[in-house]
């Protein structure tokens, strides 16, 4: 995540700064000459739970280290709902169609300054990855393991919409898996 040091409106320095607000006393990156305030609110991202045919699509990102899969995730662009954005994003990553949008729910992605919300998608078509992944695999959803992380407890969440009872990797598991090559 990239730390702000000057202020996008006059370039000069930025400095944390507490100040009273609603909530009481808050500390926050400010321009110390124009006042300018860096708010650093979360940024919305959006999942897809892509279930194509009855199993659930994982992607290994090009730009990840060893093997681990994950949803399909993207920025929702200026101008679109979420679902515009999970459909186009779907779309662009891995040229199927979505037919069908349920909400799962919305997630905090603290690390990364984030907020997820998460949409299962049926969707159909021909798989053919986007060079931002470099390979997939499709899931029945009985033999899904969650990742303790955000998107992971949205694939929970759906799972148990399912009458599955999800099973988590611990964290030494997903290190391992991040080191296979």
């Amino acid at each position: 995540m990239a730390e702000f040091r000057f202020c996008p409106m006059c370039a000069s320095a930025l400095a944390w700064q507490s100040r009273a607000e609603d909530g009481g006393e808050v500390s926050r990156l400010r321009c110390t000459a124009c006042d300018y305030t860096h708010w650093n609110n979360p940024t919305p991202v959006l999942a897809g739970i892509v279930e194509v045919e009855g199993k659930i699509l994982l992607a290994r990102n090009a730009a990840w280290s060893g093997r681990r899969f994950a949803l399909i995730t993207g920025f929702m662009e200026a101008g679109e709902t979420p679902e515009e954005g999970i459909s186009r994003e779907i779309g662009e990553e891995t040229s199927l169609e979505v037919t069908a949008l349920q909400l799962i729910g919305v997630y905090e992605f603290k690390r990364m300054n984030q907020v997820i919300i998460a949409y299962h998608a049926k969707a159909h078509g021909q798989v053919s990855l986007s060079p931002e992944l470099v390979e997939y695999k499709l899931y029945a959803p009985q033999d899904l393991i969650c990742w303790p992380a955000g998107t992971g407890y949205a694939l929970a969440d759906w799972l148990r919409t399912q009458n599955i009872e999800p099973r988590f990797m611990s964290w030494e598991e997903r290190e391992a898996m991040s080191r296979e090559s």
